[in-house]
């Protein structure tokens, strides 16, 4: 058998497709995808995040915290109601993701302005001349919010990250509300 397979079985999947019960690691394994691919953008393309940026890799760690702790928590107590509660809370972690990029999305096209430390553009007269000059209480904004570091099919990341996020939490959902479904009723305990 090879490790792969018998990692997933380890987990609790046993098969590679998407469960309720499964879907907090899969929701792990889309998060940690989308922050590794924000820091290779970042690493390997040079394109500094702006802070807005910054808040929605936020939301990622925030739904890897909730899928890790919900998993172990679903392994501890096996009932519906904890499978619906953690792909539920994925589900808002998500949105709220959702909710970060498109607020981004809309300062890029210039529909709302972005918080104050977005602007971005110092000039190199406004660094410090050493170290001890510099005031750490301080956020510095290295890139602007307002301008998009890259474009395609004439979407912004913050846009398709507004598009992943909003998939991720129709997933969470859509696994919350089945496993509703399927759940017995009190009718049916008796």
């Amino acid at each position: 058998m090879p490790n792969a397979v018998r990692l997933v079985i380890v987990f609790g999947m046993n098969s590679l497709r998407p469960t309720a019960k499964t879907w907090p690691l899969w929701a792990m394994i889309f998060s940690a995808a989308m922050l590794a691919g924000a820091h290779a953008f970042e690493q390997f393309g040079r394109m500094l995040p702006c802070p807005l940026c910054l808040r929605q890799r936020e939301m990622y760690w925030a739904a890897i915290t909730v899928a890790v702790i919900g998993f172990i928590m679903m392994r501890r107590w096996r009932n519906d109601r904890m499978v619906i509660t953690v792909d539920m809370l994925l589900c808002l972690v998500f949105l709220t993701g959702a909710v970060v990029a498109g607020f981004h999305t809309g300062v890029e096209w210039g529909w709302w302005e972005g918080p104050a430390d977005c602007s971005g553009g110092a000039s190199l007269d406004a660094l410090p001349r050493s170290l001890s000059d510099v005031d750490f209480s301080k956020r510095f904004a290295t890139v602007s919010c307002t301008e998009a570091a890259w474009r395609m099919f004439g979407i912004s990341m913050a846009g398709y990250n507004t598009l992943i996020s909003l998939g991720l939490a129709v997933i969470s959902a859509a696994f919350a509300l089945k496993t509703i479904q399927l759940a017995p009723t009190p009718d049916d305990l008796d």
